[in-house]
């Protein structure tokens, strides 16, 4: 249990204790938060439960708060004091014990600090990326990519039983979009003067699965015709292009354990299958020959058409059948990592889970905004359709996994990024993982020195972390020790970027207490007191723990040297 675990724990059997005593009424509360604030005058903790209360209690927020910290435990030893602030805020003011109780566990687990229980016999599917294989990925694929693999990280840490999976569109329109526009490149190439449509797809990954066809196949295709040729050349180039997606993320550090193919939907009759429970329990209706799934009944803008009067199911059926797949294989949470542009499919997708009897909070998305790709702060012009855009594979051979991967999680999925190609292979703090990677590589440094100079890591049971009284070491404690709750927040909130935010708060306090060293040799990490040097060699090699962990979470690599 980590600090504030511990205080929301004491904060609830207190309003337990408030109850039995007759002096709150409520038998139910509300859920409260409890939270680092901003000032440090405020303590460690603070919570806003009096505040919640005070309407239904129909009493004084600061009355509430009073009657709360009386029932409190008075020889708490990890709580130092506790006092009323504001409105009615109780601030929680933690022990140097405890701290420092929290501070020495992080060693003791090494890499699996900052692990919990939170998700313990919950199944959640995170399904992301799911770019149609109809050319290779670009860079806003890989951002996607990295918010996904983070997140899957992150929920897998906190105790979730997670699988990691890629939907492959590879039915419809498109499809046929595809092989037709290998099909005239193949005629093309074999000296046939064919016009190739403006709406077919221009990139130069067309001709050379073309090219390659013409290597394999000859002139097999020539005389056959477009309609009996496309089958072949659709199934051709979703292999050679699927096999380009899979090593791209494969090589970005991605991996999936399934990766669910759309045409399977249709083959096994999963679509006929959804529409009909959904048919069976009233949620579908006809109307000027159009079947439609009444999704307003549950929150949706507007009904929506699943089979028109063609008889042809549309996309939207398709994506019925694979969420009730979902919910058929078991998993108590759905994750949708999407596009921005699929915004306004969230309100249907949660129509059709509640349909299925679920609750609508069974699936969550998350929206990925787009990368700005930038050269020395000069727009690069990417179009997905001329085939003039920049692929993933492109940046990554050029700035590496690692920049690429942190970079695009600095901020919020949902935010737009500029992304830099000239500041990722910087070796200066402007680019951002190396700043945090060469922290990393420094400490490993300061441990290698300490080691010559005689003074090796102490053991948990050798090291006196009570001459760590320094106020940037009481402060890096802190930081450190709170690392367990961030992790839990990240999965809570579905933010990974809080990972990145944290560390670089983390490397600002470090570099703050590094460079008074330099300036102060009492204040370094090895000085002229061995034991001294010994307890902060422990401080910053548990930073190094804290910073490999953070960033094994984000899937980017902690270097020794640099």
């Amino acid at each position: 249990m980590n600090i504030k675990e511990t205080i929301q724990q004491l904060i609830g059997d207190a309003l337990a204790g408030c109850v039995q005593s007759g002096v709150l009424s409520s038998v139910q509360f509300p859920p409260f938060n409890v939270e680092t604030p901003r000032m440090k005058d405020h303590g460690d903790y603070a919570t806003n439960v009096a505040m919640l209360l005070a309407p239904q209690e129909k009493k004084p927020p600061r009355e509430i708060a009073q009657q709360i910290i009386k029932h409190l435990p008075s020889d708490d030893s990890r709580i130092d004091k506790v006092e009323i602030a504001g409105p009615g805020f109780i601030n929680f003011f933690i022990s140097q014990s405890c701290w420092l109780s929290a501070f020495r566990n992080i060693s003791l687990q090494g890499s699996s600090y900052g692990q919990s229980q939170l998700g313990t016999g919950k199944k959640i599917n995170i399904e992301y990326v799911s770019a149609n294989p109809t050319g290779p990925l670009h860079i806003g694929h890989g951002r996607g990519a990295a918010v996904g693999d983070a997140l899957a990280n992150i929920m897998a840490a906190v105790g979730y039983s997670v699988s990691r999976e890629y939907y492959i569109n590879d039915t419809g329109n498109q499809m046929d979009l595809l092989g037709k526009s290998v099909y005239i490149r193949y005629l093309q190439l074999l000296g046939k003067d064919v016009s190739f449509p403006d709406d077919c797809y221009q990139g130069d990954y067309i001709e050379e699965i073309a090219r390659e066809i013409v290597t394999q196949q000859g002139e097999v295709y020539q005389e056959k015709g477009e309609s009996e040729s496309l089958p072949f050349f659709i199934s051709y180039a979703v292999d050679s292009i699927l096999k380009g997606i899979q090593k791209d993320l494969s090589d970005f550090d991605a991996h999936f354990d399934t990766w669910f193919s759309e045409k399977t939907l249709h083959q096994e009759h999963a679509v006929e299958r959804a529409l009909g429970q959904l048919k069976e329990k009233g949620h579908t209706y006809e109307s000027e020959g159009n079947l439609w799934f009444s999704s307003m009944r549950f929150g949706d803008d507007k009904d929506r058409v699943i089979v028109r009067d063609t008889g042809v199911p549309t996309y939207f059926a398709s994506d019925i059948a694979y969420h009730l797949n979902k919910l058929e294989r078991g998993f108590d949470r759905i994750i949708n990592i999407w596009g921005a542009d699929h915004h306004g499919y969230i309100p249907r997708v949660q129509a059709v889970i509640q349909a299925f009897g679920k609750s609508r909070e069974t699936v969550e998305v998350l929206l990925v905004q787009f990368v700005n790709l930038l050269r020395g702060g000069t727009p690069v012009a990417m179009s997905t359709r001329s085939g003039t855009f920049v692929t993933l594979r492109e940046v990554l051979d050029e700035v590496g996994t690692d920049a690429v991967k942190y970079s695009f999680l600095t901020r919020r999925s949902d935010a737009h990024l500029d992304f830099d190609l000239e500041i990722a292979k910087k070796q200066s703090d402007e680019n951002p993982v190396y700043y945090v990677q060469y922290a990393h590589a420094r400490i490993c440094n300061i441990v290698k020195f300490a080691e010559q100079q005689g003074i090796s890591l102490p053991l948990p049971d050798e090291v006196n972390l009570e001459l760590l009284n320094l106020p940037e070491e009481i402060h890096l404690i802190k930081q450190l020790s709170s690392f367990p709750e961030l992790v839990e927040n990240c999965a809570l909130t579905l933010e990974p970027h809080r990972i990145t935010i944290y560390l670089n708060e983390l490397l600002s306090s470090f570099h703050r207490y590094y460079h008074r060293g330099k300036l102060d040799g009492g204040k370094r990490v090895v000085c002229g007191d061995v034991e001294l040097s010994r307890s902060r060699l422990w401080l910053v090699n548990t930073i190094k723990v804290v910073i490999k962990n953070g960033l094994s979470l984000l899937g980017v690599s902690a270097p020794v040297k640099m």
